[in-house]
């Protein structure tokens, strides 16, 4: 089982209970109670409302603040499709970012749609994409880190390349960096399953006429989506 799965399934299980003690959560999750420990750790630390301790019990608190959400089955059909693919084509830490959001929506979801069954949708986890390639650039790019890559290009030639990292962008079946490279002076696409390393470098950019995020959408002819569109 995922752990974004196994999360969601604890706050379910926790929901409408008086009680419930680390021992019966992992016979009824099948993990060990280390496990449960911190699964319950993490998700308190999120910000799911959950009472208790260990050796005693857990429970959802009966008077946190948030409202409950009201969402159709269409619309969370669609959040959890949304997680399910950030958990397997996402980058380690935003899965994790995923199971906890899950949870906090189950949290505060009234009981009815809470348990409501799961649409007939799946994202299976049956590639090897290096997706966590994807964590040092995404730091990077909120740090505007120069960022160091060795790059196998689609003839085969070996690269080094200098950039600013800019963008991540997903086209369903791989992932793409927008980048300044120093090198060519102009915006480069890198495919992140081509590259044979990437650092980030100490050293940091400011943004620049001409370098930016919105200077690459016009020089390729596209409209800047939403945030995280």
């Amino acid at each position: 089982m995922r752990r974004a799965d196994r999360l969601y399934r604890l706050v379910d299980h926790l929901r409408g209970r008086r009680c419930v003690t680390a021992a019966q959560l992992a016979q009824w999750l099948e993990v060990s109670e280390r496990t449960v420990y911190r699964d319950v750790r993490d998700l308190m630390a999120s910000g799911v409302p959950i009472e208790g301790e260990a050796g005693v019990g857990y429970r959802l608190s009966r008077h946190h603040h948030l409202p409950p959400l009201m969402f159709s089955a269409d619309e969370l059909a669609a959040l959890r499709l949304g997680m399910a693919m950030v958990s397997t084509w996402g980058d380690p830490a935003l899965a994790e970012l995923a199971a906890n959001a899950q949870a906090k929506i189950n949290a505060v979801l009234p009981p009815s749609a809470a348990r409501q069954p799961a649409a007939q949708l799946f994202v299976p986890d049956l590639h090897d994409y290096p997706v966590a390639r994807l964590t040092p650039l995404r730091r990077a790019i909120a740090a505007r880190q120069y960022v160091e890559l060795d790059y196998c290009r689609a003839d085969g030639a070996l690269s080094r390349r200098r950039v600013r990292p800019l963008g991540l962008f997903f086209w369903g079946v791989s992932w793409t960096l927008a980048a300044w490279c120093e090198a060519r002076d102009e915006f480069r696409n890198f495919r992140i399953d081509r590259m044979l390393a990437c650092t980030p470098q100490t050293d940091t950019f400011t943004p620049q006429a001409g370098r930016t995020l919105e200077d690459f959408f016009r020089a390729v002819g596209a409209s800047q989506p939403p945030a995280g569109g």
